[in-house]
């Protein structure tokens, strides 16, 4: 049900900003969320209305509350970036399906990429903390958003400011055994944990991205190929198993 949820908090984390609204659902790992801003929601002299955004929650909270994390590249996201405490947020969710648990003796890997930290986050909450994490960031202010993990992941950065200096996929290769992995991120970034997992017959679940204007597989905006044919990512994912999947180099992916 759509509905509409009060902002609580703003928090500037570097390059990204954490969003937290009260709201009371409890969404699966993974899950999504589509968000819209309730005023000033669109652009142009006659504020045209945007399509809503789709995000996965980063945090559940005990009290009633979901943190979102955002990354403003666009009109959208900059507003929604902008929401302040007291502002009101449409929400509609939680959609899609999740993450679910590996298989008996496998150990949980996660591997993100930017803002694909947000669902790894999620998952994390809900695993031994001991839980290895690999993250990847453009820069250092990027990479500040790994605090909100409250451990210390392993980082990579393009730039080499924190961290690896390269890819994140580069720190795959010495923790796959007896590894199951999960991962959310760029589509470059996928593809290459696709095809590493794949090598190496590693499972893999990956939470893909592309675009979508309803959330519940109406508009048939998100569709995909798999080995079995197309599916609505919104529906049928956002999460897959990397070996139902030629490529996760999918058309109208994001950044």
């Amino acid at each position: 049900m759509r509905r509409v949820a009060e902002v609580v908090a703003n928090e500037r984390l570097g390059a990204y900003v954490l969003l937290s609204v009260r709201d009371a659902s409890r969404p699966k790992p993974g899950q999504f969320f589509m968000l819209a801003a309730v005023e000033r929601w669109g652009g142009g002299a006659g504020e045209r209305p945007y399509l809503p955004r789709a995000f996965s929650h980063a945090r559940v909270h005990e009290d009633g509350k979901l943190d979102f994390l955002l990354e403003a590249v666009g009109p959208g996201t900059q507003r929604l970036a902008e929401l302040q405490p007291g502002e009101g947020v449409w929400i509609l969710g939680p959609l899609g399906i999740g993450f679910t648990p590996p298989a008996e003796g496998r150990t949980p890997l996660l591997v993100g990429g930017g803002i694909g930290a947000a669902p790894l986050l999620a998952l994390h909450d809900e695993l031994p903390p001991d839980t290895p994490v690999l993250l990847g960031f453009r820069s250092a202010a990027h990479a500040e958003a790994a605090a909100i993990f409250g451990t210390d992941p392993f980082l990579a950065t393009d730039d080499g400011s924190v961290g690896h200096s390269g890819l994140v996929t580069e720190l795959l290769y010495d923790r796959l055994d007896g590894s199951s992995v999960y991962s959310c991120g760029p589509p470059p970034m996928l593809e290459a944990v696709r095809a590493i997992c794949t090598e190496r017959d590693v499972p893999a679940q990956l939470a893909l991205e592309s675009g979508m204007a309803c959330g519940f597989g109406a508009c048939f905006g998100c569709v995909v190929p798999t080995k079995n044919g197309y599916i609505r990512l919104c529906v049928d994912g956002p999460v897959l198993e990397a070996s139902d999947l030629e490529t996760a180099l999918t058309p109208g992916a994001g950044h």
